[in-house]
C-alpha cells in the first residue's frame, strides 16, 4: 500500500484526486494540506510513502518548498503535479529533491503510473517536458528569455499578467507587499520590460497565463 499525502490550495484538485485515489488498490490518502506550512506541520508525522506536490501554493512553495522537503525528509519520494509545462519549472523542481513532475493536463493512468514508479525509488518526468529537455540540452531546443528567472520571480510575473495588484499577490501568495515589489522589479530588469503591459504581451505569446 502507498500512502500519500496531497498538497494542493485547490479543494476540488485534491477531492478529485481522493476519488481516483479510492479506485487504486494499492493507494490510500493519508492526509492533504493546502499550502506549504500545512504540508511542513503534516509531515511531522509518520506515516507517508510519496508527497504529490503542487509547484505554486501559498506561502512558501515551488523549488524552496521542495528543498526544505527534501532537507528534512531526504527518503520521501516527491512527484510534482503542476499546471506549469515549462522544462525550466521542471528542472528546479528535480534540482530540488523532488523525484518525478507531472502536468496536471496528463491522464489519470499516467499518474497512476508516475506514482508507483516514484514510489518504487525511480524517476519520472512528462514525457512531453522529458523530449523537450533533450532537445535543449543538445543545442537543438530554443530556450526563452523567462528561463532566467527565479522560481517566484515567474510567479509574480504570471500573476501580474493576469491582472493582479501587487497586493493582491502579496495576500495570495502571504508575503510581503515589499517583497512582491522587490520580486517584480528584479523580474523587469532581468527582462527588460519597462509596464505591466510589456508583461501581459510576453506572457500571452509565451503561453504563460491560461
Amino acid at each position: 500500500m502507498i500512502r500519500l499525502l496531497i498538497a494542493d490550495d485547490h479543494t476540488i484538485m485534491r477531492e478529485g484526486l481522493k476519488r481516483l485515489f479510492a479506485l487504486a488498490s494499492d493507494l490510500e490518502v493519508v492526509g492533504e494540506a493546502e499550502n506549504g506550512a500545512q504540508l511542513l506541520d503534516r509531515l511531522r508525522q509518520d506515516g507517508v510513502d510519496l508527497l504529490l506536490l503542487d509547484m505554486s501554493m501559498p506561502g512558501i512553495s515551488g523549488e524552496d518548498l521542495i528543498a526544505r522537503v527534501h532537507a528534512h525528509h531526504p527518503a520521501l519520494p516527491i512527484l510534482v503535479l503542476s499546471m506549469h509545462n515549462e522544462t525550466q519549472i521542471a528542472q528546479r523542481a528535480l534540482r530540488a529533491g523532488a523525484r518525478g513532475y507531472l502536468t496536471k493536463d496528463r491522464d489519470p493512468e499516467t499518474l497512476l503510473a508516475a506514482i508507483r514508479r516514484v514510489a518504487a525509488g525511480q524517476r519520472f518526468i512528462d514525457p512531453d517536458l522529458a523530449e523537450q529537455m533533450a532537445l535543449e540540452a543538445s543545442g537543438l531546443g530554443q530556450r526563452a528569455d523567462h528561463e532566467c528567472l527565479t522560481d517566484r520571480e515567474l510567479q509574480v510575473l504570471r500573476l501580474i499578467a493576469r491582472g493582479m495588484s501587487v497586493n493582491h499577490i502579496a495576500d495570495q501568495l502571504s508575503i510581503s507587499n515589499k517583497t512582491v515589489s522587490t520580486h517584480k522589479a528584479r523580474m523587469m530588469e532581468k527582462m527588460g520590460f519597462t509596464s505591466n503591459a510589456d508583461i501581459v504581451r510576453y506572457a500571452m505569446v509565451h503561453h504563460l497565463i491560461d
